[in-house]
């Protein structure tokens, strides 16, 4: 189980960078399961169903960056101008 870390005081700004930096790692190993894939040798029925299952993965995690980045959005929208 994960534990979410305390908020850090002293930058208000340090909750809406963590999801964006983790957005942007999230879409990092999207494009790299999506590379990986592409690049096997392997071909068949089993190759195709396993890049199918990381193409799946893969959209997930794109999936999730996009929602950390709209948290983060709204967030900033929610904190105001500093």
């Amino acid at each position: 189980m994960t534990t979410i870390p305390a908020a850090r005081s002293g930058n208000g700004r340090a909750p809406t960078a963590g999801l964006r930096a983790h957005s942007t790692a999230l879409r990092a190993h999207a494009d790299r399961l999506r590379a990986s894939a592409e690049a096997l040798a392997w071909e068949g029925p089993e190759a195709d169903a396993f890049r199918r299952q990381v193409e799946t993965l893969a959209a997930r995690c794109a999936t999730a960056a996009d929602g950390l980045t709209l948290s983060a959005t709204h967030l900033e929208a929610y904190e105001g101008p500093r």
